[in-house]
C-alpha cells in the first residue's frame, strides 16, 4: 500500500522540480537599470541577434531584448530590419549605460535594406538592450546609469 501512494507522489514531485527547473530556463532573464528591473528575452546567438525583435508587432511594457556578444568592448551596428515597432537602444559598457538611441522608429515598409540607417554605439560596448521607444523618458534613463546584468 506505501509503494501505491509513495511512488505515484514521488513521480509528481519530479515532475514539479522538473517543469519548475525549465520555466526557470526558458530565456527571460532581468536587467536593472538605476531601481527600475525589465525582463528581457536573451539574444546570445548569431541567428537570435541577427532576428532581434524582428517581427514583434508588441512589447509588453518592463519588456524588452538583451544582445549579448561573444564578446566584450565592441562596436556593432544595429538596423531595424522587418521592425514593426519603435523602440529606444541603449548602449551598455562596463556596467553603465553609455549611450540611448531614443524613439527610432521602425522603418516603412517599401524600404529597401540598403536604405536603412544604421545605428552605433560610437564606442566600444559589452551589450545592447532594445525596449519600448519612449521607456528611457518614462523611466529617467540616462547615460551613466549604473546596470545590473543576469548570470549569463
Amino acid at each position: 500500500m506505501i509503494k501505491q501512494i509513495f511512488l505515484p507522489l514521488v513521480a509528481v514531485a519530479v515532475f514539479i522540480v522538473a517543469v519548475g527547473l525549465f520555466v526557470k530556463n526558458s530565456g527571460k532573464k532581468t536587467v536593472t537599470i538605476g531601481n527600475k528591473t525589465i525582463s528581457v528575452e536573451v539574444a546570445n546567438t548569431p541567428e537570435s541577434r541577427k532576428n532581434g525583435l524582428s517581427g514583434t508587432s508588441a512589447l509588453a511594457e518592463d519588456n524588452g531584448m538583451l544582445f549579448v556578444f561573444d564578446s566584450q568592448d565592441i562596436m556593432p551596428s544595429f538596423w531595424m530590419k522587418d521592425m514593426l515597432i519603435p523602440l529606444d537602444i541603449i548602449w551598455i559598457n562596463d556596467g553603465k549605460v553609455v549611450k540611448i538611441d531614443k524613439n527610432v522608429p521602425a522603418p516603412a515598409k517599401d524600404i529597401p535594406d540598403s536604405e536603412l540607417k544604421t545605428h552605433n554605439p560610437g564606442q566600444p560596448i559589452d551589450y545592447v538592450l532594445e525596449v519600448n521607444s519612449g521607456f528611457s523618458d518614462k523611466n529617467g534613463v540616462k547615460a551613466g546609469d549604473s546596470v545590473t546584468l543576469p548570470s549569463l
